[in-house]
């Protein structure tokens, strides 16, 4: 290896703890700092990166409480009872079928003869799969059909209307039960 003459820097006091002309040993606490900058950077990028979901996306929710939405101003049209069929326009092969849901004798007959009265077009008349409904429910599967359905409710005096697809085999089918035998 060759040798170089002494210098000033040679010179230097043992004591000072200095390595070479210019560098001093790292102290033991600079890993603690540059740990402590990197997680600072991480939940600062983190933050933002929330804040920017936020602005993309409205329906994140981050604890805030959902918006209240006000009521419709326009109230929805209330559909008058149609209790007599020559006011509408009947669909061809337009039947009502009556189903005996109450176990008694004869209750599904009198209520078509009731409809038929007033001159609905009844089709079957027969029992329900169960005797034991206790509540009349007429029920259609159109809801252009709901003012006829509510006409069958109050040529009948009793019962509930309800929008359903379990009886296809007429637009609207009334199940008799319990309340029409008092």
């Amino acid at each position: 290896m060759a040798e170089y003459p002494s210098d000033r820097f040679d010179d230097v006091p043992a004591e000072l703890g200095r390595v070479g002309a210019h560098r001093a040993p790292v102290p033991p606490s600079r890993g603690w700092v540059a740990a402590g900058v990197i997680a600072l950077a991480t939940g600062i990028l983190v933050g933002l990166g929330l804040l920017a979901l936020q602005a993309i996306d409205s329906g994140l929710d981050l604890g805030a409480p959902p918006p209240v939405s006000e009521p419709s101003a326009e109230p929805e049209p209330e559909v008058a009872p149609v209790t007599d069929p020559s006011t509408v326009q009947l669909p061809e092969g337009f039947t009502i079928t009556v189903l005996n849901g109450a176990g008694v004798d004869g209750l599904g007959q009198s209520s078509a003869d009731a409809l038929i009265a007033a001159g609905w077009p009844v089709g079957a008349v027969t029992n329900a799969a169960a005797d034991d409904i206790e509540t009349t429910t007429v029920y259609y599967s159109d809801p252009a059909d709901e003012g006829i359905a509510l006409g069958m409710v109050e040529l009948l005096g009793l019962g509930t209307i309800e929008l359903s697809d379990a009886f296809p085999g007429a637009p609207i089918t009334i199940v008799v039960g319990a309340d029409a035998a008092g």
